[in-house]
């Protein structure tokens, strides 16, 4: 069945590229689908440290999104924005995953600062302040939200990696094992419990990015706070829920 959220023009345009790999109709489809590049690119931008260049995430972008035209079927029942988005969300992780952008240091700190959120939640059986992971490492306040900051994308590609794979959409869960599905089941579970537990400021930053998808700015307005302190805010949401994915690991 064909889709048809499609109107008869994208549709013809859809077969004519399809089919023939027509010029014209491909750069329709790349013109009419650039602002969902454009969309992805801005829910990164909350993670993305000053040493990461715009110019780069945008071609990243741009290979993700011609990697889907040239791989989706029109014939299932999925919307081309949701099949892409994840393509170009998938190239921008490759992209940056490959560039080797953070620098050895800073990842055994992060390693450092996912160990201590892991150990001190789990002992007090709640969220735990900067002040107690900073004493509990031997380092300042702001040496742990400079380490945060810097390596809130890591923390996001790390988590890609391990469970926010596109399962769903291409079709490979049905090929999973009863233990991984049993894994990612719990993964998930984990997740939702962790979100819970999040200090106030930190839940509603991950809500309204992830689930009401706000704007950097529009987050800020409404906490009242800085643009640079919600992205912390989220670096710091993002560190404690992978420590929260490891816990599940470890256990299984």
């Amino acid at each position: 069945m064909l889709n048809h959220k499609l109107s008869k023009e994208e549709l013809s345009y859809w077969s004519d590229w399809q089919q023939h790999q027509d010029p014209q109709a491909g750069e329709y489809l790349v013109e009419q689908y650039l602002p969902l590049v454009d969309y992805v690119i801005q829910r990164f931008m909350i993670s993305l440290p000053k040493v990461v260049e715009k110019d780069d995430v945008r071609s990243y972008a741009y290979e993700g999104l011609l990697d889907a035209l040239s791989k989706f079927d029109i014939k299932r029942e999925l919307k081309f924005e949701t099949y892409a988005s994840w393509r170009i969300k998938g190239a921008i992780i490759d992209g940056l995953r490959h560039s080797d952008w953070l620098p050895r240091s800073v990842r055994e700190k992060v390693k450092k600062i996912e160990k201590a959120y892991l150990l001190l939640e789990q002992q007090n059986s709640a969220s735990v302040s900067d002040e107690e992971v900073s004493s509990y490492l031997g380092i300042t306040k702001a040496e742990l939200n400079k380490t945060v900051s810097e390596a809130a994308l890591s923390t996001m590609i790390s988590m890609d990696d391990e469970h926010f794979e596109e399962r769903g959409i291409m079709g490979n869960h049905h090929a999973q094992s009863p233990e991984r599905h049993l894994s990612d089941r719990m993964t998930k579970e984990s997740l939702v419990r962790a979100i819970e537990c999040l200090p106030e400021k930190e839940k509603i930053t991950v809500s309204l990015c992830y689930f009401e998808e706000m704007k950097l700015t529009e987050i800020a307005e409404i906490l009242s706070v800085s643009v640079s302190r919600v992205s912390q805010l989220h670096s710091k949401a993002m560190l404690r829920l992978h420590a929260s994915i490891l816990a599940v690991h470890d256990h299984y």
